[in-house]
């Protein structure tokens, strides 16, 4: 962090969005609109970096400071969130991580504060016990064509949510012993919400979350306190920040709009030449791909841990977008390493050195050589295609809880790689 500090090179968006946040919080200002739409998420972070800069910390250094800080704490979560003989490990080998050094030393990207809270909230909703835990244990296909065959389909949907005895209302009764769980419910869920403060990518740890809790009544308070602090921080923009009321909906249109950069990462470098470049055609086939491909994915691993659902879903999102920063790697970092697969080494390796010489290498040159080398940089990501589908938990698509009658003791997780 010292070190990036005192460089010449300092991260564009660094300077030129995440600053200015900062100072427009200093100002009394919404960071959405005093950073030109540098900064299109909510304002949690900002108000971190203007409460640093009123201290007079200088912004090369508590920029950073934000960042560096939120992944030491992510070490020790991560052997919480692997648990077992191997939690020590694995807290070891994640604060090892280049990837993670980089993002948050140099770069000073806020995926490690999304991360800090995203795993905290898996530790919460999981709670003691078996660090293994089954997924979706109900086949809801099933389920629902059982229930039409022998009722038809409106006496199914009158089954489902009307009768005293429908699902929905058996699902939503209290049950005995039920206040630890549902406590870790909204625990998980506010910590979930912190997350996606910081940025909006962690909705798709959600499911994961949801999955951790044991019971229908848990997974929906865990749900709706997910929302609390998104919604506590947007709708106190006008008072801790000064926004106008009637600027809120074009603060909320800059949060939810999503740039159509590409030609950074695997296909979408290859068809525009390794050029950054603004394609709403390519952008918009990658969104969808995402869309489909990650339902594919959910329905996979819809059985497995909810971690290695998790690691699933953030792993088939860096195959399949068409758009990318170095800082993205980091996303399934955690969860990767807190369950590796039999590949998941070589996929942090060649993250590691793929990050490393963007961040160390490249920001040596200048201009039209710096052009030259990010178009060979963004070009040989091509081979994380494979790399990461390789890396992913296809031999634990239905998890060893399963197999486990009740009451069995605690057993150490699934055997994995050192």
């Amino acid at each position: 962090m010292i070190t990036s500090a005192k460089s010449e090179w300092q991260p564009v968006d660094f300077v030129n969005s995440f600053k200015p946040a900062g100072e427009a919080i200093l100002n009394h200002q919404d960071p959405v609109l005093g950073s030109n739409g540098g900064w299109h998420f909510l304002p949690t972070i900002p108000y971190i970096y203007g409460l640093l800069l009123w201290l007079g910390i200088p912004w090369e250094i508590a920029g950073r400071l934000v960042t560096v800080v939120a992944d030491i704490v992510l070490i020790p979560l991560v052997g919480k969130l692997a648990g077992g003989s191997k939690a020590s490990l694995r807290a070891f080998q994640y604060a090892c991580n280049p990837v993670a050094i980089l993002v948050a030393s140099v770069h000073g990207q806020v995926e490690p504060v999304a991360l800090v809270f995203g795993v905290a909230a898996f530790v919460v909703a999981r709670g003691p016990g078996n660090p293994d835990r089954p997924g979706m244990t109900n086949d809801l296909v099933a389920m629902v064509r059982q229930s039409v065959s022998a009722n038809g389909l409106v006496g199914a949907l009158r089954h489902a949510v009307g009768s005293a005895g429908g699902v929905t209302r058996q699902a939503l009764a209290s049950r005995p012993d039920e206040k630890p769980v549902l406590r870790r419910a909204l625990f998980a869920g506010l910590l979930m919400g912190l997350a996606l403060c910081a940025k909006s990518w962690p909705i798709w740890l959600i499911p994961g979350m949801l999955l951790m809790l044991p019971t229908f009544r848990a997974r929906v308070i865990a749900f709706v306190a997910t929302g609390i602090a998104p919604v506590f921080f947007l709708v106190t923009l006008p008072i801790f920040a000064g926004t106008p009321l009637d600027q809120l909906p074009e603060v909320i249109r800059v949060i939810q709009d999503i740039r159509p950069i590409v030609g950074e990462w695997t296909y979408s470098a290859w068809l525009v030449g390794g050029e950054w470049t603004l394609d709403q055609g390519i952008a918009t086939f990658g969104t969808r791909l995402i869309y489909i491909t990650l339902v594919v994915v959910a329905f996979l691993w819809r059985r497995a841990d909810p971690i290695d659902l998790t690691t699933a879903v953030l792993l088939a999102f860096m195959i399949v977008t068409p758009r990318m920063g170095a800082q993205y790697l980091l996303w399934f970092m955690p969860f990767l390493i807190a369950r590796p697969t039999r590949f998941a080494w070589l996929a942090v390796i060649g993250a590691s050195f793929w990050a490393g010489y963007g961040y160390i290498y490249m920001t040596q040159y200048r201009g039209a050589e710096w052009g030259s080398l990010h178009v060979i940089w963004a070009k040989a990501s091509i081979v994380f295609i494979p790399i990461l589908t390789m890396a992913m938990p296809w031999g634990r698509r239905v998890s060893k809880a399963y197999a486990e009658p009740e009451g069995t003791p605690s057993q150490a997780s699934v055997p994995a790689p050192a």
